[in-house]
């Protein structure tokens, strides 16, 4: 019997044998060909880093060798430095350098970036470069010239010695202190030279790009727990302030708020808002909960929010920008300023599609941008700003705004609403030099709402 039982299993059993090892086989061929190219995405955006930062230190050398009234040139030169270090920034993002400390390194780049291009971007024969910006595109030169010459360091010693940047992410992202690797040390080596540098004078539009936003900037007195309370209670409508449980956060740093948390009226929701202790301002309400059934449409909506709105303070606002998600409408208002659209003061509005209750108010980028502001009279009518628009684009509105250019200014525009190609946009014409700003396109849901 267990002679016949042989017989038939072995045959079985070999079969499962050699079927396991050539499954075996294929996951190991399948594994080895995922790190092959996993080490050839690696060697490529290495050696691409290293070519592209020494294009930039050649670039940034053309750009200082042009005479210095060659306003074209420069122009060209400093739109080519921020074209080779957005290349560069992007192949960083792909090598395995994030457990790896290599921010000073970014940080550089991303600055020389942002230098370069809002130099670039502005009217140079009125603008021309300053004898400051000269200054640091000849230090971000001597910088360059540095970089470079630290990364062919390692590309060298990387092709010498024909290292794997897979050996790179497992050194990594062990426990144990990554020991004697050529690439860690030459790339850690070389974000230490950086972090050395001297403080570079950048441009106050750059550094502006880099200026967080903290209670400081904000007037008025500073409030105490028990004002929140009252204000809370208030907005949300709650009789007994002392009902609401608030909590002081970031005590003695930039960023001292209070949250606060109280039970919705007649209900057993939670709401949660942010305020301010400097001035006692709302920056945050949120009383989300799941919306399973739609019953109101955007528009609704639209007038839900705006009456919110008004209920609460908010006044003279209009409404800019619509979507929906999780049958749930997020509506996005800007403050008027008699004709104009002041789109530096935004709040944005949640309501739920189902029972139109306002679930959410965003009202940072409100609290930090309004200010009193004397808008001088536009230079150009909207027929003389209408002439800089595309021939085939067909206008429908126009109405004036304020708006944050890619500089990082405010400017005054025409806000030209019309279609061309088939879609619809919002394009922003620069009231006083004619300069297109910015082109925003609307989706064809909010045009019918801001038509209705």
């Amino acid at each position: 019997m267990y002679k016949r039982l042989s017989i038939v299993m072995f045959p079985i059993l070999l079969v499962a044998l050699i079927g396991t090892g050539f499954w075996g086989y294929l996951e190991h061929q399948e594994k080895n060909s995922v790190l092959i190219k996993a080490e050839n995405q690696y060697q490529r955006a290495f050696h691409d880093l290293s070519f592209h930062v020494d294009k930039l230190h050649t670039e940034i050398g053309n750009t200082l060798a042009v005479n210095s009234t060659s306003q074209d040139a420069y122009k060209k030169g400093l739109i080519n430095v921020w074209r080779i270090t957005s290349q560069a920034q992007n192949e960083i993002s792909q090598l395995p350098l994030t457990l790896l400390p290599f921010n000073k390194t970014e940080d550089f780049l991303a600055k020389m970036s942002n230098f370069s291009y809002r130099a670039a971007v502005r009217d140079l024969s009125k603008q021309p470069l300053t004898d400051d910006e000269l200054k640091t595109l000849n230090t971000l030169y001597e910088h360059a010239t540095q970089i470079s010459k630290d990364l062919r360091e390692v590309q060298s010693t990387v092709m010498a010695k024909n290292l794997r940047w897979m050996d790179v992410e497992l050194a990594l992202a062990s426990e144990k202190e990554p020991q004697d690797n050529a690439i860690i040390d030459g790339f850690a080596t070389m974000d230490k030279k950086v972090s050395e540098y001297p403080e570079i004078n950048w441009s106050p539009a750059v550094m502006s790009m880099y200026q967080k936003r903290d209670m400081k900037m904000l007037s008025g007195s500073v409030v105490t727990a028990e004002d929140i309370k009252q204000k809370a209670a208030q907005f949300v409508g709650v009789q007994d302030p002392n009902a609401v449980q608030v909590v002081e956060n970031g005590t003695g740093t930039e960023y001292e708020s209070f949250s606060a948390s109280v039970a919705k009226p007649g209900t057993n929701d939670g709401v949660h808002m942010d305020y301010s202790k400097i001035g006692g301002q709302l920056l945050w309400y949120n009383a989300s909960r799941d919306v399973a059934t739609k019953s109101l449409d955007l528009r609704q909506a639209r007038d839900i929010a705006a009456q919110f709105l008004d209920e609460h303070g908010y006044g003279n606002m209009t409404a800019v920008s619509y979507d929906e998600y999780g049958n749930v409408a997020n509506i996005t208002f800007a403050s008027r300023n008699g004709d104009v659209i002041n789109y530096l003061e935004k709040v944005a509005v949640k309501v739920a599609l189902d029972n139109g209750d306002v679930t959410g108010l965003e009202a940072t980028d409100y609290v930090f941008g309004k200010k009193e502001r004397q808008l001088a009279a536009p230079k150009l009518t909207p027929e003389e700003a209408r002439k800089t628009l595309s021939p085939s684009f067909k206008a429908e509105s126009v109405r004036q705004a304020l708006i944050r250019n890619d500089l990082d200014e405010e400017v005054l525009c025409y806000q030209f609403i019309g279609r061309v190609n088939g879609g619809l946009y919002r394009i922003y014409i620069n009231a006083d030099s004619g300069v297109e700003e910015k082109i925003d396109q609307i989706r064809t849901e909010e045009a019918q709402v801001a038509r209705q």
